[in-house]
């Protein structure tokens, strides 16, 4: 044997020998689990924040579920900032944040899961009081828009905010080249359609929820005089969650807000509540129920309101802003208590909410 044969065999056996080590050293990673061996998830409840612990300490959006459903069992999801946790009746609870670490995650099984996205949200006291409760039948994105400042707006504009693609406000893109069709507010990524059956069933399964009143709660509903619906007791109703990064507040915005919702929703949707999630919430479920992972029509949105999208009448926007006491509270024991008939019932009667969805063929309002 010449020497440069020796040499390329000593070459070749050594870089077997460098492989099969390698292999040796890769921690085993394990394969996407076939179907049946995955973890079915029957239910899951999404919450936005928490302060502190989850348990123990001054609630958040989170505690009142962990506490009460006895969520104790935690999972550790890589990528999840915050334990995924579970109970042993099925039903499962993370953060807004971590949901996209717990969806593409091989060892669950989500496509025949129902969500229950929660929070507390700015109340239109056109429609609700403090401390109400509203199932979304559309979430609105609030997000992509042109503005301008209200300060150099024509004379006849109600403010600055418009849809891309349009020149005026409340109304819909006619500019291709600015937004793309407008045949679709859901393609467009501005209105979300939820299921409207199971939608109405978690409505008719909760509308008499007694949601509890405070005598503080009371005291400032008397502010409200010319809003009907804000003197009410807090109440569980239908209506429109709108999803903005911006936290605005006041008479003209909450205008906005109000046309906004009707112009993307075809005039059928009403502006009920407003807060800084649900469109996200909504993007990620159309992207990863295009992708298989989870079924958008097991949806299910409802926020509660701790405080009013706009001043009382007589009082300064600036002096209302972020004031939420003692709405916070309430809207957190709104949450819980008008969500959770809706689970308990999922998973009592699984065997038959599995496959057929709550409410299937029942006429919406």
């Amino acid at each position: 044997m010449s020497l440069m044969k020796f040499r390329r065999g000593l070459a070749i056996t050594g870089l077997a020998l460098v492989a099969q080590l390698a292999q040796a050293a890769e921690p085993a990673v394990p394969a996407v689990a076939t179907p049946s061996a995955r973890i079915a998830v029957k239910m899951v409840v999404v919450a936005n924040f928490e302060n502190g612990q989850d348990t123990g300490d001054k609630p958040g959006e989170y505690q009142f579920w962990v506490e009460r459903e006895h969520l104790d069992q935690t999972i550790a999801v890589r990528g999840a900032e915050h334990p995924i946790r579970r109970n042993a009746d099925g039903l499962y609870g993370l953060m807004l944040k971590d949901m996209d670490a717990f969806v593409i995650d091989p060892r669950f099984d989500l496509t025949h899961t129902y969500w229950l996205f929660t929070g507390i949200s700015g109340g239109d006291p056109n429609e609700v009081s403090v401390g109400s409760a509203a199932w979304a039948r559309w979430v609105v994105n609030g997000d992509q828009l042109r503005e301008f400042d209200d300060r150099q707006i024509p004379k006849d504009w109600p403010y600055g905010l418009f849809a891309i693609g349009a020149m005026t406000p409340n109304a819909l893109p006619t500019d291709p080249n600015g937004f793309g069709s407008v045949e679709s507010p859901e393609q467009l990524g501005m209105a979300y359609t939820l299921n409207p059956s199971l939608v109405q069933w978690a409505f008719d399964l909760t509308k008499d929820v007694k949601i509890p009143d405070t005598a503080e709660l009371a005291a400032r509903r008397k502010a409200w005089i010319g809003f009907p619906n804000a003197l009410k007791a807090p109440q569980v109703i239908l209506g429109e969650t709108l999803g903005s990064k911006r936290y605005w507040h006041g008479s003209m915005r909450n205008q906005w807000a109000e046309d906004w919702v009707k112009l993307w929703t075809g005039g059928k949707g009403r502006f009920v509540m407003t807060n800084m999630e649900s469109q996200n919430a909504a993007q990620m479920i159309k992207r990863y129920g295009l992708m298989g992972f989870v079924d958008p029509q097991r949806v299910l949105v409802l926020r509660t309101a701790s405080n009013p999208s706009m001043p009382p009448p007589g009082q300064d926007p600036l002096a209302t802003i972020g004031d939420e006491t003692p709405g916070q509270v309430a809207a957190y024991e709104a949450n819980y208590r008008v969500g959770v008939p809706v689970i308990h019932q999922i998973l009592q009667h699984w065997n038959q909410y599995e496959h057929v969805l709550p409410g299937a063929g029942k006429q919406a309002q």
